[in-house]
This record gives C-alpha cells, structure tokens and sequence, in this order.
C-alpha cells in the first residue's frame, strides 16, 4: 500500500514473480467512472472508493478460499478502507512509505497513467499512515527495487 507513485506495481511485480506468486493491480478493480475522474484530475470520494473495495474485498476472499498466494498492489490509503481488506490473519499489509518530493519525481518520469502527479497531494492529505508493527510493515521507497524487495522479504519471512 502506499500513495500513487511509490512503487506499489513494481514492487509487488517484482515480489511475486521472485515468491512465484500471482499479482494483482488494485487499480484494475476501479470503475469507469473512477478512472474517468482521476483522468481528468479530480480527486476520488470515499463513495467513489467504496465499490472499489468492495470488489476488491471479494477478490481477497476468493484467493483465500482457493489458497492462491497473491500481492495486491493497492493504494488503501485510509485506516477505514484498510480495515475493508484486512478480512483475515493471512492477509499482510507492507506500506511503501516515501517522501512527497521524491514521489513526484518519480511520478513525473513516468508516461501511460492516467494518475498525475497534480494529484499526488491529495493523495498525501488523504494518507492515514498504518501503525507498526501490528498493522503494517513499513518499507522506505528510498532504495532500489531488488532491495526494497529483499527487505519486504525479510521482514515477512519469506
């Protein structure tokens, strides 16, 4: 979890191709509409949001019931949607946690997605950051993937 920006997709890409893991984008689980909205700069609700969860509560439930090990990249900004996903012990939660600045250097240097970096103070005023340990591992994106990865590892046990 983490802000747009902060390296949730290559990340969680990363670690489950090394853990032999399906990954799952939260991103593809949005409606039009909300795409539509962020397209066009404007700043998702907590009603926009929560069909989104919804679904994506559902995608988790059903990788449980298969026992399908999956990374969910996904922004789960706030406690309350947090608490949405978080249906099970299983389910860990690793927040990529970085610096406004560096995000929206990073934010700028890529091209396709319909996020901007325009967007990306909403995103911070929006970020209820999860407590540690009991509620999330926090990893600084300051760092290289491969790294980034292994530490996330380490700290899950995996």
């Amino acid at each position: 979890m983490g802000v747009s920006g902060s390296g949730k997709t290559t990340v969680g890409e990363t670690l489950a191709q090394q853990l032999g893991w399906k990954f799952a984008d939260a991103d593809d689980y949005h409606p039009a509409a909300n795409i539509a909205k962020m397209s066009a700069g404007i700043p998702l609700t907590d009603e926009d949001r929560a069909p989104w969860l919804e679904s994506l509560r559902r995608a988790i439930a059903a990788w449980l019931g298969a026992k399908e090990n999956t990374v969910l990249a996904c922004s789960a900004l706030k406690r309350s949607y947090r608490e949405v996903l978080m249906i099970n012990p299983e389910v860990r939660l690793v927040y990529l946690r970085g610096s406004f600045s560096l995000i929206e250097e990073r934010m700028r240097e890529r091209h396709g997605h319909y996020m901007k970096p325009g967007m990306l103070e909403s995103q911070f005023e929006a970020l209820e950051e999860p407590l540690e340990p009991e509620h999330a591992i926090a990893i600084d994106v300051n760092d290289t993937v491969p790294d980034i990865v292994a530490k996330i590892r380490s700290r899950l046990g995996l």
